[in-house]
């Protein structure tokens, strides 16, 4: 069972009152055991009386509370995520990955979202807590440079597990990407297809994703003996808008980049925008590549070529080590999950 919770509307959900055992008891006259022991068919409750029970839950549309009959039993029973959004395929495929294995583990999750904002994920971990929840997996948000939100979590005894956007590896395991590599591979395809000038646009420069793809692009240029230029570089934060400042910036140059590696998709498909904007063709005068693979990559002109991430397994393996966390004391662990260039018509010049 999933629940989506959006932090600073937990309050509102209060207000939407739902029908208890207490109300059922109180409409009928009898104890609150009663009516949840007829609810269940318990012998100790009379024929007649259970069967007024259920019609009147039926009738009431009484629903049982799944956090409550947990807190009841002392076993919560329940998982928490955290991600910096819920819309994009690439956090729904690794949130479909979580749930799978979470159920199959007679867990249920509960989703919050930080849309990328530091104190929202520090809301979304005090909520979870609150909750009692038995572990949390969660990807950082970009405004996240302090972590101590999480490091009191250890002291608390509650296990989580990282995954894309990861910190404390010392006391925590996590689930990324090949990151270094898949950068490395993608500058290599974009060299090894006719491109001599590569602009790269990242992310902020603390998270750890970014150093790393980052690190692969240079590597690379370094590989085939290309000059490394700053200019070249440019890392902000990870949106539509700043994906657009920095095309703009690249392409003001006195000698433009003849192509883009972009950190995801969202930044690849602005500078798609900007460069078609300027009456550009790609990949003929500028090739382009980007991360993730959302789905509608398919269905921009030109098709855009994409390091793709096995998002589903990433979510599995995430889940899996948190419930090894949960089931015994173990070491933090880091699982590489490989990533796979997938070549369309944005970036083969040649």
């Amino acid at each position: 069972m999933n629940y989506i919770c959006e932090s600073n509307d937990l309050a509102g959900m209060k207000d939407k009152r739902h029908v208890s055992l207490r109300d059922l008891a109180e409409e009928l006259g009898v104890s609150v055991s009663t009516v949840s022991r007829a609810l269940k068919d318990s012998p100790e409750v009379g024929y007649e009386m259970r069967e007024r029970v259920k019609q009147l839950a039926k009738e009431r549309n009484y629903r049982p509370n799944p956090f409550a009959v947990s807190l009841l039993k002392n076993s919560p029973r329940i998982i928490g995520i955290i991600v910096p959004d819920i819309v994009t395929h690439f956090y729904s495929s690794i949130i479909s990955g979580i749930s799978d294995v979470a159920r199959s583990n007679h867990y249920s999750v509960i989703i919050t979202s930080s849309y990328e904002q530091y104190e929202l994920e520090k809301q979304c971990v005090e909520d979870l807590v609150n909750i009692r929840v038995e572990g949390i997996i969660a990807c950082i948000s970009q405004e996240t440079t302090d972590y101590t939100h999480f490091e009191a979590l250890s002291k608390q005894r509650v296990p989580v597990v990282f995954f894309d956007r990861v910190c404390l590896q010392d006391i925590y395991s996590c689930v990324v990407a090949d990151n270094v590599e898949s950068g490395r591979i993608a500058t290599e395809h974009l060299l090894s297809n006719g491109a001599k000038r590569i602009g790269f646009i990242g992310g902020a420069n603390h998270l750890e994703i970014v150093k790393q793809r980052k690190h692969g692009y240079l590597e690379a240029l370094r590989q085939y003996h290309v000059p490394i230029e700053r200019e070249l570089v440019i890392c902000e934060k990870m949106t539509y808008e700043e994906g657009s400042e920095a095309t703009c910036r690249l392409l003001a140059l006195p000698v433009p980049p003849d192509a883009i590696l972009a950190m995801n998709d969202t930044l690849a498909f602005a500078a798609m925008k900007e460069i078609k904007k300027r009456k550009l063709h790609i990949p003929q005068d500028v090739a382009l590549i980007g991360y993730t693979d959302e789905l509608h990559s398919n269905y921009v002109e030109p098709a855009l070529t994409a390091m793709t991430h096995q998002t589903y397994k990433m979510g599995t393996s995430a889940c899996d080590l948190l419930l090894r966390h949960l089931k015994e004391e173990s070491k933090p662990k880091c699982i590489v999950v490989p990533t796979h260039l997938v070549v369309r018509d944005s970036s083969v010049k040649i």
